[in-house]
């Protein structure tokens, strides 16, 4: 088999598994790290919380909303997408304000993958969303923005990781 062959069988699309330098890299192909973001996510240490309940199969990660969106609002917003078992807005434990990103979980696959295309990307009180799938939980190794990883962050900041819906990877170079 050739190597352009064997490339196009191992190429995937969205990460998989999270690792910190493959996902700094347009192709997935990079082995050494580019940033400090990278370096710091790669010398993390980070434990999904395990008191999370729920399937993360059928859960989907809200991020960037408005300090002022409220968890009915969300509810309100992703229960037109079918039947919705759990969701909860993150708020700070010390002050009670909202850290501007929440989470989904639906009764079906189906419902999540609707609310995932009608939803990316759309305004929820004035504030344009990001909707993913939850990788905490999915994808193994995950390492969260506050310890240099995550998929997120503003393309004019250059903070946006490969692998994402956001930002897929590319196919690999190839070299010859």
């Amino acid at each position: 088999m050739s190597r352009e062959a064997q490339d196009d069988i191992d190429f995937q699309k969205y990460a998989v598994d999270y690792n910190p330098i493959k996902i700094g890299s347009i192709d997935g192909t990079d082995t050494e790290p580019h940033d400090r973001a990278i370096v710091r996510a790669l010398n993390s240490e980070y434990t999904p919380n395990k008191l999370v309940q729920g399937d993360q199969h059928y859960t989907i990660f809200i991020g960037r909303l408005n300090p002022r969106t409220t968890q009915d609002t969300i509810l309100a917003e992703f229960s037109k997408f079918g039947k919705v078992l759990s969701c909860r807005l993150v708020k700070d434990i010390v002050t009670g304000k909202s850290k501007q990103y929440a989470f989904v979980e639906y009764e079906s696959s189906s419902s999540m993958e609707k609310a995932l295309r009608e939803m990316h990307k759309e305004y929820i009180d004035g504030a344009e969303v990001l909707v993913e799938r939850e990788a905490e939980r999915r994808l193994r190794g995950w390492r969260p923005r506050r310890l240099g990883g995550g998929f997120g962050g503003r393309k004019q900041a250059g903070q946006l990781r490969f692998g994402c819906r956001d930002r897929p990877f590319r196919r690999p170079f190839l070299i010859s």
